[in-house]
C-alpha cells in the first residue's frame, strides 16, 4: 500500500482555527463525497500540529495522508473528473498550493494497539 503525505500551509490571512475547521469540516467531507474516494482510497487522514512547549514551532499547518493500493489507483483518483472539477478547485480556498510538499512512502506498521 502506498501512503501519500501532503504537508500543507494555510493561505495568507486565514487563521489557524479557520484553516483547521475548513480542512476538517468542508474539504474532508467534500473529498469523501465523490465515488472515486470510496473506490480508490484505502485510508484518508487529516492532521493538524499542536504547539507544545519544548518542541519547535511546526513548519506546516496541516498534514493530509491518503493511502492507495497502487499507483494505478492513485492516478485514477487524481485524474478523475470529480477530483478535477470538485475537489481540486476548492483546495485553493484554504491551502497555499505553491508550498505543498508531497512525500510518497510504503508504510510498514510495526505496532498498532
Amino acid at each position: 500500500m502506498f501512503k501519500f503525505t501532503f504537508l500543507i500551509r494555510k493561505i495568507a490571512g486565514m487563521s489557524k482555527e479557520n484553516f483547521v475547521d475548513y480542512h476538517r469540516n468542508h474539504q474532508a467531507p467534500l473529498f469523501m463525497s465523490v465515488p472515486e474516494a470510496k473506490q480508490y482510497v484505502k485510508k484518508y487522514i487529516v492532521s493538524h500540529p499542536e504547539i507544545m512547549e519544548g518542541f519547535s514551532t511546526p513548519a506546516y499547518d496541516g498534514i493530509t495522508d491518503i493511502y492507495f493500493a497502487s499507483m494505478k489507483d492513485f492516478n485514477s483518483f487524481f485524474e478523475s473528473e470529480n477530483y478535477k472539477l470538485k475537489i481540486h478547485p476548492d483546495e485553493s480556498n484554504f491551502i497555499n498550493l505553491n508550498e505543498v510538499i508531497t512525500l510518497v512512502s510504503n508504510e510498514l506498521v510495526i505496532i498498532d494497539y
